[in-house]
């Protein structure tokens, strides 16, 4: 098949006898690119120019519209042994709105009643990968991106990854042996990506190696340092970046154990190498070249398993110069050096004949050959005249002894073809006594992956053709030792060898999914690396045993929208997800109230898998209810579901603590302040009607102990932000504020998920220390850097009213912790080898309502200083006119003043605000007090993303 020169025409030209003749089959649209079926020869996938797939099932000679706004690239054909019909498409297509979606379809039968959509909704575009068994998709919420995975063209499933991982950006990097290996760049990386590996279903992804180099190719796509060396299951070679300094490492068992590799013990002229490991090795570059015509830098063959060729140098780090070329003939265990130039290396023969060429901008007309894999080589001429080389090629097939380098003489010159036979140096083909067994191993570990490989090698000595690859001579399965085991998913390995639960992780969320009678298996934390075939030994201790699923109440039952928003379109479908975290899902009774006068019950949650659709007919807040009940217990859930408006994002600030008929402020702060009209919705308490207002703060007084609820939604536009907090209520309590050694704040990603796991470890970590019951513990991290946090000492009672603790106790538990973090007591280990250590910054005013008859020597003096203070501000404001440099400042404040201050009477009562009342912009919710307009640049408060370049205003009354 010839395709014309779309400028001139749209045509194909095919030949069915080897090019003798052609046949010419006009086209009505453009080919961009072809993708040919692997299996039918005469199946072909057409891209066309303006985004539109063609198919053909007679080799180009009849063609048909598969699907219009296809995106480029994204297209592929069904893999055999994961999709039944061999002639189903996978494609990404955009719709008329200029969403993304994943469809399936018969390449001759495509039309819209034959589509199928794999995974519901849409995606993000350019994210639709299909690779042997896996299926990947990427959808964007929230402003994170979330990745999902089928695996057998089974239903998809979020990939998971560590809970803190937060990725940008992830490439899947191979998926062969029922494995998923991807690199991910993280939220703190920049340059570099962390090596993730998956269990078989691609699901549940562990740490492989942290801080891998990465790079941009001419295009701008991202290339990762990483190679997989052909012909030895499990092996790979990986840039990693310590210390701004990129170093090569190897492993054998799929990134369960990295190395550094050993230079070579002598140069090219045989002098004796100077490099002690770990702080001199050999690094390599390995970029592998995406032109056909060039060997690249780095070179290994599934026929020839034990023979590596790379360029790279010696030192403590990567370079680009001083570049030479190294060669294993053991499998990356010892390294000789062959060049101290950049050649291109070809394997002929099953790496029986290494041919190399020097990469130069210079005529050439010889070339050098080994056939002892690289110990010796010999200098042949290929030209008479000088040839500026452009490429090499090897003739395919396993038997090949032909090689063909083009080029050309000048640069004015044609293009200049030299094939190379190099048959005639054999005299005749190897026997079984010119082999000799060679082991496979790491460093003298004979058991790799599981099993002890022997493989057939060619004596060095023995000039004789090889042929056919024999493959390994045999292979005999290990004892599973814990070196053949990685930590599961939730796992990380420490110090001792041991894998142990990490801090974000809850091991028994594995059987939250199972229902009474069901079984799950309960995960020992390690899980044996894929393809890895040991037997017996440890197998059985660190396998993961099946168990039953506990009967267990409904608990954290939530219901949300399937696109996560708040909002819905008045006359159109929503869809709700109802979750339920723990429970029995197939002895449950649902019930769901929309809010509108119509509910629907539900006797299983597995029938409401594909969510719940309904359609709103009024424009309104509905609050939608959702109650679960089985024979353990029940729960219930609220969403208050806003119709005709989308939205995103709001920081409620508000006290973590508060006392007792104290009035509390909380305020709405929004990220960038200035958006507009808003309304503001407040769910406080138990009340079952909100309170809505025009302004972003609202007072109010809690008159019981407690903890108490409070969630504000804000509406700009067609956009609805929420945020919900917990404030404590007591009589009394006292607070210190924490600060923790600088390695916490490497680790913090400054999001409230991180901040509520920290501050649960950290309270954790008091109680050990001091042995003070956790109920009187409350520690809040604060946002923002450096880390700090709020400890709360708090007057817990029992259920039944007694033995609460006095203000003289809350005093002794307070020196407690303050003794106990002053001697560096209070510690936790964040992962394995960061220990964080808990220290006492200050001690804050508490109880912060004095509830003693007398007052202490130092609040006496306290109150001194302000009297002392207010005296020195009126003597000064009373003859300012005498201090010049007060004088401007005065007149500076005082115009402030007029500009940004509201005066209100000072006589008049506060007056209650009515639960549905309105207020207008800048007037003001408390009116017996003075307000300031402050801003605040680039304040600390709670967001999921970054703060831009605006200034955040909030309306603070001025006594607080």
């Amino acid at each position: 098949m010839l395709l014309t020169d779309p400028e001139i025409e749209s045509s194909l030209l095919i030949s069915s006898d080897e090019g003798a003749t052609y046949q010419k089959y006009r086209l009505n649209f453009y080919i961009q690119s072809l993708l040919f079926h692997p299996k039918q020869e005469d199946w072909i996938l057409a891209y066309s120019q303006d985004q539109k797939l063609y198919s053909s099932a007679e080799f180009g000679r009849r063609w048909q519209l598969i699907q219009e706004g296809v995106a480029p690239n994204r297209f592929y054909w069904s893999v055999m042994g994961s999709n039944k019909e061999p002639d189903l498409v996978h494609l990404e297509a955009r719709t008329v709105d200029g969403h993304s979606q994943y469809l399936t379809c018969r390449m001759q039968n495509c039309t819209e009643a034959n589509r199928h959509k794999p995974f519901p909704g849409y995606i993000d575009p350019d994210s639709l990968i299909v690779q042997d068994d896996y299926v990947f998709v990427q959808l964007t919420s929230g402003g994170r991106p979330h990745y999902y995975v089928s695996y057998r063209r089974n239903a998809f499933a979020q990939m998971k990854l560590p809970k803190y991982a937060l990725p940008k950006d992830m490439h899947v990097i191979s998926t062969d042996e029922n494995q998923v290996f991807a690199a991910v760049q993280e939220w703190n990386q920049n340059d570099t990506y962390n090596l993730y590996i998956s269990d078989t279903r691609g699901v549940y992804f562990t740490l492989a190696l942290e801080n891998v180099q990465s790079s941009r190719g001419p295009e701008g796509n991202v290339m990762i340092d990483l190679y997989e060396v052909a012909g030895i299951k499990g092996m790979f070679l990986a840039n990693k970046k310590i210390d701004n300094q990129v170093k090569t490492f190897i492993t054998y068992n799929k990134g369960r154990d990295w190395r550094l590799l050993q230079a070579p013990d002598t140069d090219l002229r045989g002098d004796p190498v100077q490099c002690l490991l770990p702080y001199c090795s050999l690094h390599l570059h390995l970029k592998v070249s995406e032109n056909p015509y060039t060997s690249g830098i780095i070179a290994s063959r599934d026929t020839a398993p034990s023979i590596i060729v790379a360029s790279g140098n010696i030192g403590s780090e990567l370079s680009d110069s001083d570049i030479s070329m190294f060669v294993s003939s053991d499998a990356g265990n010892t390294w000789r050096q062959i060049f101290e130039e950049e050649h291109s290396v070809l394997y002929l023969d099953q790496g029986g004949v290494l041919v190399a060429m020097k990469h130069t901008s210079l005529p050439i007309r010889h070339l050098w050959l080994s056939f002892d894999e690289g110990r010796s080589w010999s200098k042949y001429s290929f030209t008479s005249i000088p040839l500026f080389v452009d490429g090499v090629l090897g003739e395919p097939g396993e038997e090949t002894l032909i090689m063909t380098v083009f080029g050309h003489f000048s640069h004015r010159s044609e293009w200049q073809l030299v094939k190379v036979d190099y048959k005639s140096i054999f005299d005749r083909r190897c026997a079984e006594e010119d082999y000799r067994p060679w082991q496979l191993h790491s460093q003298g570990e004979a058991c790799i992956m599981g099993a002890k490989r022997i493989y057939k090698k060619r004596r060095s000595e023995r000039k004789c053709m090889q042929g056919k690859y024999a493959g390994a001579m045999e292979s005999e399965p290990c004892v599973c030792t814990e070196a053949d085991f990685d930590c599961d998913y939730g796992y990380e390995r420490h110090s001792n060898g041991q894998c142990l639960p990490a801090f974000w992780f809850n091991p028994s969320s594995l059987s939250k999914d199972c229902s009474l009678g069901q079984s799950y298996l309960n995960s020992t934390g390690y899980r044996k690396v894929v393809s890895n075939n040991c037997t017996d030994g440890v197998r059985e201790q660190y396998t993961a045993k099946p168990q039953k699923c506990p009967g267990k109440a409904p608990r954290g039952l939530r219901i949300v929208t399937a696109d996560g928003k708040l909002t819905a379109e008045q006359g159109h479908n929503v869809t709700l997800m109802v979750q339920l975290e723990e429970g029995d899902v197939q002895r449950t009774l649902i019930q769901v109230d929309f809010g509108d006068g119509i509910a629907v019950s539900y006797v299983n949650l597995s029938s409401m898998e594909d969510g719940i659709k309904h359609v709103y007919h009024n424009v309104g807040i509905f609050r939608v209810t959702v109650q679960v009940d089985n024979s353990l217990g029940s729960d219930s859930a609220v969403l208050y579901l806003h119709v005709t408006c989308p939205l995103e994002h709001v920081h409620l600030s508000l006290p973590f603590v508060t006392t007792k008929n104290k009035e509390v402020n909380a305020t709405a702060v929004l990220w960038p302040s200035q958006v507009g009209t808003l309304t503001y919705v407040w769910w406080y308490g138990n009340n079952t009607e909100p309170l809505i207002t025009l302004e972003g703060s609202i007072s109010f007084k809690f008159t019981s102990e407690g903890m108490n609820t409070i969630t504000v939604q804000v509406s700009a536009g067609n956009a609805i932000l929420q945020d919900t907090k917990t404030i404590a209520v007591y009589e009394e309590f006292r607070s210190l504020r924490l600060s923790f050694s600088p390695n916490l704040d490497d680790y913090n990603p400054d999001i409230p998920e991180w901040r509520r796991d920290i501050s649960r470890v950290i309270k954790k970590s008091l109680v050990e220390a001091t042995g003070v019951p956790s109920q009187h513990i409350l520690v809040a991290v604060l946002p923002g850097l450096p880390t700090a946090a709020e400890l709360f000492v708090l007057p817990y009672q029992d259920p039944t009213g007694e033995n609460r603790r006095s203000a003289e106790d809350l005093e002794q538990i307070s020196e407690l912790l303050i003794h106990k973090l002053n001697q560096n007591l209070v510690h936790f280990e964040l992962k394995p080898g960061v220990q964080v250590f808990v220290h006492a910054a200050h001690l804050t005013a508490a109880p912060l309502v004095d509830v003693t008859p007398t007052h202490s020597g130092s609040a006496m003096l306290m109150l001194l200083s302000v009297v002392f203070v207010g005296l020195a501000v009126f003597v000064i404001y009373k003859f300012k006119r005498k201090i010049p440099g007060i004088n401007v400042y005065a007149q500076m404040q005082n115009e402030k003043e007029r500009e940004m201050v509201s005066r209100v009477s000072h006589t008049e009562s506060r007056s209650h605000i009515p639960q549905t009342e309105l207020r207008r912009p800048g007037q003001l919710i408390d009116e017996k007090v003075e307000s300031q307009l402050i801003e605040v640049p680039n304040s600390n408060f709670e967001s999921s993303g970054v703060l831009g370049s605006c200034s955040v205003f909030s309306r603070i009354p001025t006594e607080h």
